[in-house]
């Protein structure tokens, strides 16, 4: 993050902003993470190099992390988390997406996803904030 050009503020906000993003159950959301960098001016560069937290070894432990705290939030039983295979979940949803099969999202896919959704949320606001805070100080102006 060194050689990106910007304040030290801006790189910040922009890694924290794809470190944020990576917590979240949209895999490949680096559009989201650039619209959050450019929304809260943020370091766009700065918010995809941060997207790479979440990778092929990372993601497992998010999503059961996400899923368990949003079932826990939601007060359903969370002890399935273990038992889910993300990689079929998210393969019915991609069928489901380009099938337009509303049935196959509603009844297999978003009793996953709508729990992930709402446990990512305080998954991203500790990440961005810790993100935002150790970033900004290891980054010295000019």
């Amino acid at each position: 993050m060194a050689k990106l050009k910007g304040t030290p503020q801006s790189i910040a906000v922009g890694a924290a902003c794809g470190i944020a993003i990576s917590f979240t159950p949209f895999v490949g959301a680096l559009m989201l993470a650039m619209i959050m960098a450019w929304v809260l001016r943020g370091n766009i560069m700065a918010a995809l190099v941060g997207t790479t937290v979440g990778n092929p070894w990372t993601f497992p432990f998010i999503w059961v992390s996400i899923f368990y705290t949003g079932r826990k939030i939601l007060g359903g039983d969370y002890t399935e988390a273990a038992n889910i295979d993300f990689a079929e979940v998210f393969a019915k949803a991609v069928k489901a997406l380009i099938n337009l099969d509303f049935d196959l999202f509603f009844n297999d896919i978003w009793p996953i996803v709508f729990p992930m959704m709402v446990g990512c949320i305080p998954f991203c606001i500790v990440v961005w904030t810790a993100a935002y805070y150790v970033i900004k100080m290891m980054i010295k102006p000019k």
